[in-house]
C-alpha cells in the first residue's frame, strides 16, 4: 500500500485513538497488581488486634476489614440500605447514624437485617463492637473513573444485631472486586476493532479510487 494514498487526518485520529486504548489497557493491568496487593493487606488485616474506630473518612488502608468497636451516646436517624443477613437472607439492613460525643462527625453502625422495611430497631445506643468498613458507596461508575466518588464515611458491622434484626454479613476482602485484567483486554480488543475496522474501510475506499 502506498503510504502517500492514505489520508493523513483520518489516519491521525484512529492512531491517535488507538494509542490512547492501548494506553488505557496497560494501565488497567498495573491496577490490577495494585488491587491485588491491596486485597492481600486487607486479608492480612482480618488477623489483626482491634483498633480504635476511625473518626473521619476516608478509612485507612490499615483500618479496612480490622475489629473495633464504637460507643453511640444517641441515634440521631437511622438509614436503610439493601443487604444480606449473616446467614444468607436478603433484606434492608438498618444503619444507625450516632452522636459519639458533643462534637465530631459521628458514627455509622450497621445493626442488622430485616425481611421487613417497616421494621423499627430496638437500639437507642451504646457501645458496639464489631468489623470497619466503609459506607454504602451510591457513586457512579462513571464518576469515579474520573475521580468525583464521594468520601466515603467509616461504618461499623456489629457483631451483635439490634433487636428484631439478623445479624448483618461480615465485610469480606473477597468481595472486593479485581476485574482490571477483564478491562484491560476489553481495551486491548477495542484497539484491534478499530485497527481491523479503519483496515477494511481503506480498502473499500482505494478500490474505490482505482478499479484496476
Amino acid at each position: 500500500m502506498n503510504l502517500r494514498r492514505l489520508p493523513l487526518i483520518p489516519t491521525l485520529l484512529v492512531a491517535a485513538a488507538v494509542a490512547t486504548m492501548i494506553a488505557l489497557g496497560v494501565w488497567q493491568i498495573d491496577r490490577a497488581g495494585q488491587k491485588r496487593d491491596l486485597i492481600a493487606l486487607y486479608r492480612a488485616n482480618l488477623a489483626k488486634p482491634a483498633m480504635a474506630f476511625p473518626v473521619m473518612g476516608p478509612v485507612p488502608r490499615e483500618a479496612m476489614f480490622r475489629s473495633s468497636s464504637v460507643t453511640c451516646v444517641e441515634v440521631v436517624g437511622w438509614r436503610t440500605e439493601g443487604g444480606r443477613s449473616a446467614d444468607g437472607l436478603s433484606g434492608n439492613r438498618f444503619i444507625a447514624e450516632c452522636r459519639t460525643g458533643a462534637e465530631g462527625p459521628g458514627a455509622l453502625i450497621d445493626l442488622g437485617v430485616s425481611q421487613d422495611p417497616g421494621t423499627k430497631p430496638g437500639w437507642a445506643g451504646g457501645v458496639a463492637a464489631g468489623m470497619i468498613t466503609t459506607e454504602p458507596d451510591h457513586s457512579s461508575m462513571i464518576g469515579r473513573l474520573f475521580g468525583r466518588a464521594p468520601i466515603l464515611r467509616p461504618m461499623l458491622v456489629a457483631d451483635q444485631p439490634a433487636t428484631g434484626l439478623r445479624a448483618s454479613a461480615k465485610p469480606s476482602p473477597d468481595t472486593v472486586p479485581n476485574n482490571h485484567i477483564s478491562y484491560a483486554v476489553q481495551w486491548f480488543l477495542f484497539a484491534a476493532v478499530a485497527l481491523v475496522i479503519y483496515g477494511l474501510a481503506l480498502r473499500m475506499r482505494l478500490k474505490e479510487e482505482d478499479p484496476k
